[in-house]
């Protein structure tokens, strides 16, 4: 293998990796441990009521936080209002962190339905991440990834990706073989994972959003290998804690073929992020309890899944209540208002719209 980072990487190696070395007990202790967080945080989002508790929340958190890598940002004020206000309202940073999420349900329903990762499926990401109709990038596209910050490297070329019509394609069918095939490639799935979140940022298939691309497919695979049965990790918090390490590492495996400390980064950060997340399931159940039992003393009538509604996203509105058994908009209202009155929401006026928030709610998804 022979890189040069101002040279397009055409000779990036085929998965999987050749050097059985990687695979070494430091490695394999780690996965053991990653696994074990993994399981613990499976096991407890099976516990809650109402799934939805915790995805929406969760990958809502998530599209801002690997939006924020690629230096797109928005508060959390912004982004909740903009689940919650119509479009006028919605700053293109708050829009734009909006479409990774519908990027991440894309995914997510496709792997459902076609029971694997192709693709179509990674194109449809990019194309909604982007809001464009293109999809592999061009031969005749010269991208080079820029060393960022204000330090004197600032503005250097630190790599160049494969550039070819052909190399790109081998490279990517490769890759999903080497994720989907495994009878052929019988690796352990996280490690899958984080082989294939390299080898798809070194592949670098699209002009921009690669690295949001990328993060979304590493959920996908996840779920796909029935390692979570909702899409309620996700890497980019750890990422952008450890950023200059991420992308250390990841030059060093194509500079030096330096695997082991990349499965290293990636099976930390699997391990951070279960732990994180299962203390972020606690404290939201746990309020969803003390919220419920408030809400039972001064509102005994009021319908469990309007309890359950208010959990599902910190900002909500009268149409997100409507079901079966709410039919209109003016008794969801009420219910709403109810719960303003002792003190469990507040309304707040945004535009032409009336927005409830729960502050609660809010706050643990912006405690760090």
């Amino acid at each position: 293998m022979t890189f040069e980072r101002t040279a397009p990487f055409n000779t990036l190696p085929l998965l999987p990796p050749n050097d059985s070395k990687i695979y070494d007990k430091e490695v394999l202790l780690l996965l053991a441990k990653a696994h074990r967080s993994l399981g613990k945080l499976e096991g407890i989002s099976r516990k809650l009521p109402n799934p939805l508790m915790l995805v929406n929340t969760i990958s809502l958190q998530e599209a801002k936080t690997s939006s924020e890598i690629e230096n797109i940002f928005t508060t959390g004020d912004e982004l909740y209002k903009a689940i919650s206000t119509t479009d006028s309202l919605i700053s293109p940073a708050a829009k734009e962190v909006l479409r990774y999420r519908e990027a991440l349900w894309t995914g997510i329903d496709h792997i459902q339905k076609q029971g694997s990762i192709d693709l179509n499926a990674i194109i449809r990401i990019y194309q909604n991440i982007k809001q464009t109709q293109t999809g592999i990038r061009s031969a005749h596209s010269n991208v080079r990834i820029i060393k960022e910050g204000k330090s004197i490297t600032s503005g250097e070329v630190v790599y160049t990706p494969p550039k070819g019509d052909d190399i790109l394609i081998i490279l990517l069918n490769n890759l999903l073989s080497f994720l989907n095939n495994d009878k052929e490639f019988n690796l352990d799935p996280l490690l899958k994972m984080a082989i294939g979140h390299y080898q798809f940022e070194a592949i670098h298939p699209f002009p921009d959003g690669n690295g949001r691309t990328g993060r979304i497919l590493n959920t996908l695979l996840m779920m796909n290998k029935g390692l979570l049965s909702h899409p309620i990790l996700y890497l980019s918090k750890y990422i952008i804690n450890h950023k200059d390490s991420y992308y250390y590492y990841l030059n060093g495996v194509s500079s030096r073929g330096d695997w082991k400390r990349w499965l290293l980064y990636m099976l930390t950060a699997v391990d951070d992020t279960a732990n994180y997340t299962v203390m972020k399931i606690e404290e939201i159940t746990q309020q969803f309890d003390a919220t419920r039992a408030h809400i039972e003393k001064h509102i005994p009538k009021l319908d469990f899944a309007v309890t359950e509604a208010i959990f599902t996203q910190p900002y909500i509105k009268a149409i997100h209540l409507l079901s079966e058994k709410i039919k209109s908009r003016n008794t969801a209202r009420k219910y709403l208002d109810q719960l303003c009155n002792i003190q469990v929401l507040e309304l707040r006026h945004i535009g032409n719209e009336n927005v409830y928030i729960n502050h609660d709610l809010v706050r643990i998804l912006e405690e760090t």
